[in-house]
């Protein structure tokens, strides 16, 4: 049976989750502080470590990080205090594989322990694992944040709201909250707010009876009631108009709604994310939003940064799209030719990741060949390497004199007219006359 060392600085905590956890038959520890704790994982063999956040001195995440300094494979459960959502995000991105809130639910902290160690003895917890899960592929900073607090969140029923520039991942990230959560098996539902006409949209949200409008020959549930249980997502929730605001925000404060044509409530137990590419605090100051349903919205606000800023991930998601599209075509393709993906990595990416995905796609339709070349990718992201060159060139120049500058430009003309100076003093916008002049200060002749 699993070692398990129980620290916290509340003797009564100790007591009871110790001989709770002996009745289970594991072996406990336990510890009051981050000291005495350390002492005791270096001289004992722990399968599991259950730490509070909080201890005197030196805090729990202090003990985290010592414990996955020395030994990184055993696993910490965190316990943090209610409805502290940042403490257990901040937990889960030093290692812990996850939290528990107080007060502690002794049965759940019991499925949990038992999970993480079924889980660490099949499954190593490897960055491999970790970069792709739930189809969220990368290995920056940027990723390997938010999985964990997708880790963190999923089990909460707070709302949540996406933001970040189109084609960066929403709906992605939507969708891996819905996975990792005990709502998996219910619907995931998603509604995009901008492409449904507004005289149609409170008709999807909130269905309709038979008679209720012309057309309306029979009823018909809206995605409200399909969600139930499951998970709502509202795309582009910034483009809502203001009226079905209003009618949303009545949803979520009473958790129903009704039928349009009904008198009667149906109820609805969904999980709320909206996400945006809008800046919903000018709209909140411009009037087309509404500040009351935005904080109802913004519980646990997530932020998906533009490709350009996490081009570390750009290797990984090409090699993806690769495979994907190589596949669908009938196509063997193993790799991309350096000089391409040093343009795909120069390229700035104004459409993100659907753009990347887009472009791998038209490459691997077109090619002839068992690799991407350069001549296989658009003008666009060719000229991105191009302008790279340039800049390295510029500024390799901000070291020279003006001289030394002036003295470069003539012999580089000359190079490429093959020292024809009619033409090369027509490059360099001077006579010929001049150019030999110059030539002779430069003694290139």
């Amino acid at each position: 049976m699993a070692r398990i060392l129980i620290v916290d600085d509340e003797k009564n905590i100790r007591v009871v989750v110790q001989k709770f956890l002996k009745q289970e038959g594991y072996d406990t520890d336990t510890s009051r502080n981050y000291d005495e704790a350390l002492s005791l994982f270096r001289e004992v063999q722990y399968d599991l470590i259950l730490t509070d956040m909080k201890l005197p001195g030196k805090s729990g995440i202090d003990f985290l990080k010592s414990i996955k300094a020395q030994n990184p494979d055993v696993p910490v459960i965190m316990i943090t205090a209610y409805g502290s959502i940042e403490n257990a995000v901040e937990a889960i991105k030093c290692g812990a594989v996850n939290y528990l809130t107080k007060p502690l639910d002794l049965e759940e902290m019991l499925v949990v322990i038992k999970h993480t160690l079924l889980y660490k003895s099949v499954i190593p917890d490897s960055e491999e694992d970790k970069k792709e899960r739930y189809g969220i592929i990368g290995k920056s900073r940027v990723i390997h944040d938010l999985l964990a607090t997708i880790h963190v969140i999923s089990n909460s029923n707070a709302n949540v709201l996406i933001s970040g520039e189109s084609g960066t991942g929403k709906e992605l990230v939507a969708q891996a909250i819905h996975m990792a959560s005990r709502r998996m098996p219910f619907p995931f539902v998603a509604i995009n707010c901008a492409a449904i006409p507004h005289d149609l949209i409170e008709n999807e949200l909130f269905g309709h009876e038979a008679g209720a409008y012309t057309g309306a020959v029979s009823r018909q549930g809206g995605k409200l009631e399909i969600a139930d249980q499951g998970t709502l997502f509202l795309d582009e929730i910034g483009e809502m108009l203001h009226s079905m605001q209003i009618k949303l925000l009545r949803f979520i404060q009473e958790k129903e709604f009704y039928r349009i044509g009904s008198v009667k409530s149906i109820k609805s137990d969904c999980r709320i994310i909206a996400a945006t590419n809008r800046n919903l605090d000018e709209a909140i100051k411009d009037g087309v939003f509404r500040e009351d349903l935005f904080y109802r919205l913004n519980v646990i606000p997530i932020n998906i940064p533009p490709l350009r800023e996490r081009k570390d991930d750009i290797p990984l998601l090409v090699d993806n799209f690769l495979k994907k599209y190589a596949a669908e075509n009938g196509k063997f393709i193993s790799s991309v030719e350096k000089s391409a993906m040093d343009a795909l990595l120069k390229y700035d990416w104004p459409g993100n990741i659907r753009e990347l995905e887009n472009i791998i796609e038209r490459a691997v339709v077109l090619t002839r060949f068992e690799t991407i070349a350069l001549a296989d990718l658009p003008k666009k992201i060719s000229r991105a390497i191009q302008a790279g060159e340039e800049e390295k060139d510029l500024a390799g120049l901000a070291d020279l004199t003006l001289p030394e500058i002036e003295r470069l430009a003539i012999l580089n003309a000359l190079r490429e007219e093959n020292w024809n100076q009619t033409k090369a003093s027509a490059r360099l916008g001077i006579t010929r006359r001049q150019l030999r002049t110059k030539m002779v200060k430069y003694k290139l002749v």
